[in-house]
């Protein structure tokens, strides 16, 4: 139980981190606001879980194809 509530700990202070850094630092970059830059952001968190999702799926189908040939 203290496992899960660590865990969630962490990620709720690295969310609020992020999100300070966010607030803070995100008026000093010179992103302009174009359609693109906002279909970017919303669609770049997604397309990375994706990726490492998938890379993770591919590693474990390898790690069972090795274990049945021996």
């Amino acid at each position: 139980m203290s496992n899960k509530i660590g865990f969630l700990l962490k990620v709720l202070i690295l969310s609020a981190g992020l999100s300070l850094l966010i607030k803070s630092g995100g008026p000093y970059l010179s992103i302009a606001s174009t359609t693109i830059n906002a279909l970017i952001a919303v669609l770049a968190p997604t397309i990375v879980v994706a990726i490492l999702l998938g890379w993770q799926l591919w590693q474990k189908a390898q790690n069972l194809e090795e274990s049945s040939d021996r």
